[in-house]
């Protein structure tokens, strides 16, 4: 049987996330500028990530560098159909249009991408304000009035949040942050190998 104040733990949180989401649905956001970014296709602007939509979610992504920001990249990708049934889906990041097709391709990513190259968007629009820190990883809710862009609800991604199911599952096992790291992959090196072993690179 499950201990009881676990149980009463988990319901309580289930009900201040349903009072958090309340807020948020009603709060409205600040109007921001129209930024410019860059695709494989050439310049974009927010207003062009909005497509048919009236809400827009921009994943803020460090880039190829970052095994977190990997991490929940791929399970966001995993229901990224779902998501796009309601808004629009944009992940961005400083890398080159390039860079990042290439690591989406590598990872089996679906997302539309586009390149902020460390401007005015993520020094600007950075999900931490304040820390001299214009890169940290989450995500922003943009809703488009008219002409006019407004920034909905912000969120910052990291260890143990409730953006990336991993920490809830592992908590399941009394495991926590301080117990595992990701990994871009998971390939154990054998101990002997069959073919000798020579040139490999790890």
């Amino acid at each position: 049987m499950k201990n009881s104040a676990i149980v009463e733990l988990e319901q309580e949180i289930h009900e201040k996330i349903k009072k958090l989401n309340e807020l948020r649905s009603a709060h409205r956001g600040e109007k921001v500028r129209n930024y410019e970014f860059t695709t494989l296709d050439g310049s974009a602007t927010l207003s062009d990530f909005f497509g048919d939509r009236s809400k827009l979610l921009v994943i803020h992504n460090m880039g190829q560098g970052c095994r977190y920001c990997t991490l929940w990249a791929d399970g966001f990708n995993g229901f990224l159909g779902h998501l796009e049934s309601v808004l629009s889906v944009v992940l961005v990041s400083k890398d080159s249009p390039i860079a990042q097709r290439r690591f989406a391709n590598s990872r089996g990513w679906r997302f539309r991408l586009a390149s902020h190259e460390g401007g005015d968007y993520i020094r600007e629009q950075t999900v931490v304000s304040g820390c001299g820190c214009d890169n940290m990883p989450g995500a922003v809710v943009y809703e488009r009035d008219g002409d006019d862009i407004y920034q909905k609800n912000t969120c910052v991604f990291g260890p143990g949040d409730i953006y990336c199911p991993m920490w809830s599952l592992l908590g399941l096992a009394g495991l926590g942050e301080a117990d595992w790291t990701p990994q871009f992959n998971y390939w154990r090196r054998p101990e002997a190998l069959d073919d000798g072993g020579a040139n490999l690179l790890e």
